[in-house]
């Protein structure tokens, strides 16, 4: 039986999930089928933003596509599907780690709920494209019927109730950060990390991939291909301290007991 047998396992889905959407990477929507056009088959917002509940707050030009295409829609219901695409925060050939799909219905709003709207959003992510909200760009919504998340643990659908009751990543706001200065500054210690890999991937090039709660994922970049290998840590941690311990053993650091007592 392997070692990582015994590792703590990696997120779920639904944390993923709610990762993705927290990190608010590259986004573009996609009519549904029967409603795609020539003119609108695949849009990028001005902004976006994904609620905790999965109901997602767009906006956009008053003059695209897609808006007037909502506008005519029966019901003024568009059925529609927003891609969110997680990016590597450092360069790699293959820079996209991960994606999420969220497929329910568009609806262009306007009044008083256009601007609920948006102060929902302020509140969250303040932001100054939201002053067009009503002057040349027009608020839509969301509203989730399915989600599907595909990265390198694997592809997986997720109720919006299991992506309500998730929670982000607790590194997911720093992890791009820290990452680059590994990759920049620190080489020597993404060679000591290395040393956990399978053995016939340790002559690509080991790159930080990402950072979670339960363990760092490295990318190997290789002649015959990129390799994605998670190196668990042995208990899940949730504050800065309890990583750089965590990093620390994983390292070989002679000073770890005195760090964790510190």
């Amino acid at each position: 039986m392997s070692q990582a047998t015994y590792r703590p396992p990696a997120p779920t889905a639904a944390e993923r999930a709610r990762t993705i959407a927290a990190r608010g990477g590259r986004a573009a929507v996609l009519p549904g089928a029967d409603e795609a056009t020539a003119s609108a088959s695949r849009t990028v917002p001005m902004l976006h933003h994904v609620h905790a509940n999965g109901v997602a707050t767009l906006l956009f030009r008053d003059n695209d596509p897609l808006v007037e295409l909502s506008l005519q829609a029966p019901r003024g219901e568009l059925t529609g599907m927003l891609e969110l695409a997680d990016t590597a925060p450092v360069p790699l050939r293959e820079p996209v780690r991960g994606l999420l799909w969220v497929t329910g219905w568009l609806r262009v709003l306007d009044g008083e709920e256009a601007r609920a709207a948006v102060l929902e959003v302020v509140e969250a992510k303040p932001d100054p494209r939201l002053l067009d909200a009503g002057h040349g760009a027009s608020v839509l919504r969301l509203m989730p019927a399915s989600m599907v998340v595909a990265d390198a643990e694997g592809t997986s659908s997720v109720r919006p109730s299991e992506f309500g009751e998730a929670e982000p990543d607790p590194f997911c706001q720093h992890e791009d950060q820290w990452l680059r200065h590994l990759e920049l500054s620190h080489r020597d210690v993404v060679e000591l990390l290395s040393r956990h890999l399978p053995e016939h991937l340790r002559g690509g090039h080991v790159r930080p991939l990402g950072l979670d709660r339960l363990g760092l994922r490295l990318r190997v970049e290789a002649v015959e291909g990129d390799h994605d290998v998670r190196i668990a840590f042995a208990h899940p941690v949730s504050t800065p301290k309890e990583l750089s311990g965590e990093l620390r053993r994983l390292m070989g650091c002679p000073f770890l007991t005195q760090v964790q007592r510190g």
